[in-house]
């Protein structure tokens, strides 16, 4: 299943917040997009997920103008796993993970054994079947972030779409999370903050600026030191690993070099569920 931005734009306001922007998820990939706090990411999420309507140029969802698709439809196949998801009914944790059925459910089709079979395997897939009794209101922010990608794949989608889903999320949280996503037998499309990350758990990297695509590639391609001046404004040195990762290691302002990989500045060696 593909899903591609075909020359799209958008306004808000009479601001154009996105400009002419073409890129396509390619089917089973990891695709990171990254740039700046009003660069268009969260916009351009909205437009492939089919929130929003570009203002020019189009979404297509298998080669079919997402617009030209029912709200059901689309979220047969692609689920969207926003910044701010938040509720104030008093929910459960399973209820929350039973949301992503919605679009199966209907007059001819009501709830299922097999439903309830599909929500605990989702529970089970993100860790959280122990929890599943809990009332939403109780829960950390990273076992929400974690009930958000069980209601995701409990939707049984081919594509998610994830707004910088590690946002609060403590350091161990946020590895645990890509991780776990990473590992689903998905193509994700996730909008990320830390380049570092951006750099360990994705195939390709989309670098928005100014609402325009600057750059489409794998991380060690896009992430160049030019770059990183250039779109956020820092000065960083790019570490080359030998299984073709790469590692930022930024330097402070008035700083004459980039901080070390040892002491105050070492690198945090990660492992699936954490860091040690």
């Amino acid at each position: 299943m593909t899903l591609s931005a075909r020359n799209v734009s958008w306004t808000a306001g009479g601001a154009e917040i996105l400009r002419d922007v073409s890129l396509d998820v390619r089917t089973g990939e990891f695709l990171g997009i990254i740039g700046p706090n009003g660069s268009g990411k969260t916009s351009l999420m909205a437009l492939l997920a089919g929130i929003r309507k570009p203002k020019s140029g189009e979404v297509l969802l298998d080669g079919v103008p997402i617009t030209a698709l029912g709200r059901r439809e689309v979220s047969r196949r692609l689920a969207l796993v926003e910044q701010q998801a938040e509720t104030g009914e008093r929910i459960t944790a399973r209820q929350a993970v039973e949301l992503g059925r919605t679009p199966y459910l209907g007059p001819l089709s009501p709830w299922s054994p097999e439903d309830d079979a599909i929500v605990e395997a989702a529970l089970r897939n993100v860790d959280m079947t122990h929890l599943s009794g809990r009332l939403w209101h109780t829960l950390s922010g990273g076992e929400r972030q974690r009930l958000h990608i069980g209601r995701a794949l409990a939707q049984q989608p081919k594509i998610l779409l994830l707004d910088e889903p590690t946002n609060h999320l403590d350091i161990g949280h946020q590895i645990g999370l890509l991780d776990l996503v990473r590992r689903q037998d998905l193509t994700v499309a996730a909008a990320l903050h830390d380049l570092n990350h951006a750099a360990m758990f994705c195939d390709r990297l989309a670098v928005m600026q100014g609402g325009r695509l600057v750059a489409l590639g794998a991380p060690r391609e896009v992430l160049t030191t030019e770059r990183i001046r250039d779109v956020f404004g820092v000065e960083a040195e790019i570490d080359h690993e030998s299984d073709g990762g790469c590692f930022i290691r930024y330097r402070a302002a008035g700083q004459s070099r980039p901080a070390s990989r040892r002491g105050n500045g070492a690198r945090l060696e990660t492992v699936a569920g954490g860091v040690s």
